[in-house]
């Protein structure tokens, strides 16, 4: 079991014995998605491997950016009760998700993913964003990511 499944057990536990049935519900949740993906790798042949903080990191992110929509839709039909309880479940899985990075340091990491991967034109996005998904997984929103990347790459040359 990897370190971050460990962190998400620990305050299941935590969580039920403070009661805390909204905190227990998301945990719960968090705990499912991963078993899922755990049996998920199991069924492509990849016995007993488990899954790593990076497929976890993954998990996270994916069940964040699903609740920042469904808020926003929520919001957006009047349901401000509904909008809340998905912000709030947001806040519980951002307790395990790295800190992310802000503008400039994310403008600083495509510019290193680009120097150490040598690209130089908009062909060889795919290693720039391999090489950013490789360090930052859970730092970076990769679907804002994938612009600059490309306005990067533009710069260098010609698209």
């Amino acid at each position: 079991m990897s370190e971050l499944h460990t962190r998400v057990n620990e305050a299941l536990k935590q969580a039920m014995r403070d009661k805390a049935a909204d905190r227990l519900t998301t945990l719960r949740l968090i705990n499912a998605a991963i078993k899922d993906r755990e049996i998920a790798a199991r069924g492509d042949g990849d016995e007993g491997a488990g899954i790593g903080d990076a497929d976890i990191l993954a998990i996270l992110g994916k069940m964040t950016k699903q609740r920042n929509e469904s808020a926003r839709a929520y919001e957006e039909g009047g349901r401000l009760d509904l909008a809340e309880r998905e912000l709030q479940e947001i806040a519980v899985i951002e307790e395990f998700l790295p800190k992310q990075l802000d503008q400039d340091e994310v403008a600083e990491a495509i510019r290193q993913a680009v120097a150490e991967t040598g690209a130089d034109s908009i062909r060889d996005m795919g290693k720039v964003m391999g090489a950013l998904k490789a360090k930052f997984t859970g730092q970076i929103d990769f679907g804002k990511v994938g612009p600059m990347v490309k306005d990067q790459l533009c710069n260098k040359g010609d698209c």
